[in-house]
């Protein structure tokens, strides 16, 4: 059995050796055939010699079909050709159609249906019709039937074999499609996880490391002449440092896989915090003042840690660009279906504005902003200070994204 399948995936391989082994086995069965008399007393029986033009045409019709693939329409011409002067000439008659019939289903294998149906068509005319018209046998014969009903079976099996290949050839170009198409979505799911998270983490890592960097300067200023309040920027830097730490553990903690120990339980920060995270600004040495703030209105996940998110960042930046005794003001109100988040400050700017700073905070914010749907500007505000304004959506992100999809 191992020996037959590698004899056909090498004839698969070499399609030119198959097709010379397939003319020799037609031209053995035609030499074969053209020796049997079928209307003999007691049946058909081995009694009667082919002449030389038969052999002659059974050979050039055999040899015709080595290259059946290279050209099929040449081939079945050629084919087609020796078969009319067979049926003409013959007598008795050799069966050299069968070159036209193998001929004839390569071309049905290679074409489109109506190239099939209107070569096919044509050869079975002109084979029946000249092997009734013009041949040595009645018109009636079963020879002329025969040559009728094995053209037509030819064109029809070629047809079909034709269809089936392209039906495969369908499916197998549809599952790679699918197979590409899950390919990018895994890369894409991936890509924005991968933004996420760094978002995230710039907003960690910027908010607490400014705030840890103001605080140990001022513990180094006043160190020696006011170690109160060295000790007390000291603790500052503690708390921040500490909070730094549980939300880098809680953002580093999706990366684990599913049965990882001590995977972060606590929430993800939201405006149920934001009384704490103006604290942490109040301590670093910025006013800030809440001109209004809907903490109590429920929001979305994604939306309400995007509010929280903004507002780390915007006053991040403030405390960074806005210059000492700069002040902030936020507000976060409730119109419409929309969450409004607006952040000024009043200062000169000596840092530059944060958007010349080179970091990604105002394009974080911009992506996660625009990934609920929002907008968010930003800019200088006229008479000196800085603004941002946010505008989160708080419809039903489920089933906004079912519908989307």
């Amino acid at each position: 059995m191992s020996t037959l399948v590698r004899a056909r995936n090498w004839l698969k391989g070499h399609p030119l050796a198959f097709d010379a082994a397939l003319a020799l086995a037609v031209l053995s069965c035609m030499l074969l055939g053209s020796f049997v008399e079928p209307y003999g007393p007691r049946g058909a029986y081995f009694g009667r010699n082919p002449d030389r033009l038969s052999v002659a045409l059974m050979l050039v019709g055999s040899v015709a079909l080595i290259f059946r693939r290279r050209r099929p329409m040449a081939v079945l011409a050629a084919t087609v050709a020796v078969s009319l002067v067979e049926v003409v000439t013959g007598e008795p008659r050799a069966p050299v159609t069968m070159c036209a019939v193998i001929a004839l289903f390569t071309v049905a294998a290679h074409t489109d249906r109506p190239t099939t149906w209107r070569v096919g068509l044509l050869t079975m005319a002109a084979l029946t019709g000249t092997a009734m018209l013009s041949g040595p046998l009645a018109w009636y014969a079963q020879e002329n039937l025969g040559v009728f009903a094995w053209t037509g079976m030819a064109a029809a099996a070629g047809d079909a074999v034709r269809s089936r290949r392209a039906f495969v050839d369908a499916i197998r170009e549809r599952a790679e499609r699918a197979e590409r198409t899950r390919e990018e979505e895994a890369r894409r799911r991936v890509a924005e996880e991968r933004l996420r998270i760094a978002r995230d983490l710039h907003d960690v890592v910027a908010h607490h490391i400014a705030l840890v960097n103001v605080q140990a300067g001022v513990a180094a200023h006043v160190m020696d002449k006011r170690p109160d309040q060295a000790k007390e920027a000291l603790g500052h830097v503690r708390e921040a440092s500490r909070s730094a730490l549980d939300e880098l553990r809680a953002t580093v903690g999706l990366l684990r896989q599913t049965g990882d120990p001590e995977a972060p339980t606590e929430p993800a920060p939201g405006l149920a915090r934001l009384e704490e995270l103006l604290d942490t600004f109040r301590n670093a040495g910025l006013p800030v003042d809440v001109a209004s703030a809907d903490e109590n209105a429920p929001l979305p996940a994604a939306v309400d840690l995007a509010a929280y998110r903004v507002i780390q960042e915007a006053l991040t930046n403030v405390h960074k660009h806005a210059g000492t005794g700069a002040k902030a003001e936020l507000s976060v109100i409730r119109v419409g279906v929309n969450v409004e988040i607006t952040v000024i400050d009043d200062g000169p700017g000596v840092g530059g504005p944060p958007e010349s700073g080179g970091g990604h905070g105002l394009l974080g914010m911009r992506e996660r902003v625009s990934a609920l749907g929002g907008r968010l500007t930003a800019g200088a505000r006229y008479g000196g200070g800085f603004r941002v304004h946010a505008i989160l959506p708080v419809a039903d992100r489920t089933a906004t994204t079912g519908e989307t999809a």
